[in-house]
C-alpha cells in the first residue's frame, strides 16, 4: 500500500490540506470551514476531515484513504488547555502530530533558516527561530488576545458604527457602511455580534483598511489601535529571536506594512512559501524521521 502524507492549515476562517508522497511532492488540495479548535474544537474536527479529503479527491485518490495518512496539523488555539490532545484523539489520521498555525507558516515563510514571521488574519501570533529555538508570541485567541489581528479589528469596527449611530462619535464613511449593511438597524449589529465567531468579525477588516487608506479618521483610529499592538509584538519577537529578517502573513499581510513602523518595514522579506508548504514539509520530515527511527 502506498503512504501519503497530509499538511493541513486550520485557521479561524478556513481550513486547507494537501496530500503528497513521502517526498513531499503535493499531489492535490482541498478546503473547508474554519478549523480553530480554541473557538470550536468540534467543528475544526469536521473541518479538518473535510479538507483532507477533499484534497484525496482532488489528487484523485480514495477519500477513505485519510485513515492511513500520517497528518502533520497547523492549528490556531492549539497554546491553549487541553484542546490538542481532545482534538488529536479524534482525528482519523492514521499518525497525527499537531502544532500551532504559526509554525507552519515560519517552515513555509523561511524554511530551516533563523527569522521571525508574524501571522495577521484574523487572529495574531508571532514566532522567531533563532540558532534553531522557535519561541513565539501571542495567538491566546480572540477573546482575550489576537490583538491587531482581523477579528479585533472588526469588532472594533462594529463597536464604532454603534457608537455613531447613537450620536456619541460623528459618523464616517467606514461606520455608514456598516450601518447601511445592517440597514439601519442596529440590532442587526448586535444580533450577529452575538451569533459570530472571530471569523464573522474578521470580515470587516479589509473594509476597515480599505477606507483607512481613504482617510477616514474612524478607520484609521481603530487601524492604527492595531498597528500599535502590532508594532510591540514584533519589538518582542525580534528581541526574542534576534531577527534580521521578517515576514507578515494572513490575509492582513499586505493591508498592514504602511502602518508598521519603519525598523520592521526595513527588514521584510518574502515568503518563500505559504503555510501550508510549511505544513507538508513538516509532515514529510516527520515521516521520514519515523521511518529512521523504525529502520
Amino acid at each position: 500500500m502506498t503512504d501519503y502524507i497530509l499538511g493541513i492549515d486550520g485557521g479561524g476562517t478556513s481550513c486547507r490540506a494537501a496530500v503528497a508522497r513521502p517526498d513531499g511532492a503535493i499531489l492535490g488540495r482541498g478546503k473547508s470551514g474554519a478549523a480553530n479548535i480554541l473557538t470550536d474544537p468540534n467543528n475544526a474536527i469536521i473541518s479538518i476531515t473535510e479538507a483532507a479529503k477533499a484534497a484525496y479527491r482532488d489528487a484523485g485518490l480514495d477519500e477513505a484513504g485519510v485513515n492511513g495518512a500520517s497528518a502533520f496539523l497547523g492549528l490556531a488555539g492549539t497554546n491553549v488547555g487541553d484542546l490538542t490532545r481532545y482534538v488529536h484523539d479524534r482525528l482519523p489520521f492514521r499518525h497525527t502530530a499537531i502544532d500551532s498555525d504559526g509554525l507552519i507558516a515560519l517552515q513555509g515563510a523561511i524554511g530551516d533558516e533563523d527569522g521571525a514571521v508574524a501571522i495577521l488574519g484574523t487572529g495574531s501570533i508571532y514566532m522567531g527561530r533563532k540558532d534553531g529555538t522557535v519561541r513565539y508570541i501571542g495567538g491566546w485567541g480572540f477573546t482575550v488576545g489576537d490583538l491587531g489581528g482581523g477579528a479585533r479589528l472588526g469588532h472594533a469596527l462594529l463597536q464604532e458604527a454603534l457608537l455613531a449611530f447613537d450620536g456619541v462619535h460623528p459618523r464616517s464613511p467606514v461606520t455608514n457602511a456598516v450601518i447601511e449593511e445592517f440597514k439601519n438597524d442596529p440590532r442587526g449589529i448586535v444580533e450577529f455580534a452575538r451569533l459570530s465567531k472571530p471569523g464573522d468579525f474578521g470580515r470587516f477588516a479589509p473594509l476597515l483598511f480599505d477606507h483607512a487608506g481613504q482617510g477616514d479618521a474612524q478607520a484609521i483610529a481603530i487601524v492604527e489601535t492595531g498597528a500599535t499592538a502590532v508594532n510591540e509584538s514584533l519589538d518582542a519577537i525580534m528581541a526574542l529571536a534576534g531577527a534580521s529578517r521578517l515576514c507578515l502573513l494572513g490575509g492582513l499581510a499586505s493591508l498592514y506594512p504602511q502602518w508598521l513602523s519603519e525598523k520592521h518595514r526595513s527588514i521584510l522579506i518574502e515568503a518563500e512559501a505559504d503555510a501550508l508548504t510549511g505544513a507538508v514539509a513538516l509532515a514529510a520530515k516527520g515521516y521520514q524521521e519515523r521511518q529512521g527511527a523504525v529502520a
